[in-house]
């Protein structure tokens, strides 16, 4: 009595499809390289390629005579940011970041920790709506609505003189370089209107930070006789740091490159983006445009290199 046995091999499929599907299963390395491959090479053509161009125009210079670009390699344009009306706009901007980023994670701290501990089920869905709500309007609309309520007329100095307390917003305002004639012609207004529009940029990855704390470590603390404030300095602080320096990231360098808020909001004083923005566009000089696109990248990477020193992104 004979036993006849089929092949487990299915026999190969005819057809150029089928084959192509056979070396992709054979090969992963050949169908990760199908998978990856349109967009590497878009990021690597498109995207990077233009910021090397654009870079790259940082090493020509301007014909102070004619106002054509040299076209040979020089560091001319870099001495320029140099000058003191340059580095004043450097600071600014780099000041300015960094007071909206250490504002919106003393801001963002609190509202992210009562969602990461205490919300649940249709109080959280309410916090992710509450958050994410004013990403889905219009970019424009939020600013120029800003400009409203900040505005000499607007709402928020009519609500100040209703409750008796427009003496402070009057003091704020008489305060040197950070005051102005309203707050939507002052350094304060420029400041409310970037914490508004970057933090939910710090709130989401903070709250994801904390959810990731063990609550048992927070009561072991608590059980070894530790304060609320030593807890928050000693436990809760150093595991929600990855949250931080992630949120920070986003705060910090859209506010370097933006340039829309001052453009609307704000003094006649320059901030990097707008001066990319004039020196590109009115004043035709692309090299000392690209320059200053070079800073805000050198100061992320420095920025970045220092916080993995740290070890803030050991958790992430």
């Amino acid at each position: 009595m004979s036993v006849v046995t089929a092949s487990a091999i299915l026999p190969v499929q005819p057809g150029l499809l089928a084959r192509f599907s056979d070396v992709l299963w054979r090969r992963p390395s050949v169908l990760l390289a199908v998978l990856l491959g349109p967009p590497v090479l878009w990021l690597g053509v498109i995207y990077l390629g233009s910021l090397f161009a654009l870079l790259a125009q940082s090493f020509f210079s301007i014909d102070e005579f004619t106002g054509l670009i040299q076209y040979q390699w020089t560091l001319k344009t870099y001495g320029e940011l140099l000058h003191p009306v340059n580095l004043d706009i450097i600071a600014r901007t780099v000041l300015m970041a960094a007071a909206v980023t250490i504002a919106a994670a003393i801001m963002a701290f609190p509202v992210a920790y009562f969602a990461a501990r205490y919300a649940t089920g249709r109080w959280k869905a309410l916090f992710y709506i509450g958050v994410m709500l004013p990403l889905w309007s219009s970019y424009l609309v939020k600013v120029y609505a800003w400009k409203l309520i900040l505005a000499k007329e607007g709402i928020l100095t009519w609500a100040f003189t209703k409750v008796g307390l427009m003496p402070v917003l009057e003091a704020f305002l008489a305060i040197p370089v950070i005051g102005g004639n309203s707050l939507s012609v002052s350094y304060i207004g420029t400041f409310l209107v970037f914490l508004y529009v970057w933090l939910p940029f710090m709130i989401l990855p903070l709250q994801a930070a904390l959810e990731r704390v063990p609550p048992s470590l927070l009561e072991a603390s608590a059980d070894q006789g530790a304060k609320p404030s030593q807890t928050l300095r000693h436990v809760l602080l150093p595991l929600a740091l990855p949250g931080v320096v992630a949120g920070s990231i986003f705060t910090f360098s859209l506010t370097l490159g933006d340039y829309i808020i001052p453009q609307i909001v704000g003094s006649s004083r320059l901030f990097i983006g707008q001066a990319v923005y004039a020196h590109q566009g009115t004043a035709g000089n692309i090299p000392l445009a690209a320059a200053f696109t070079v800073v805000p990248i050198v100061i992320m990477g420095f920025y970045l290199w220092g916080a993995k020193r740290l070890g803030a992104f050991d958790a992430l």
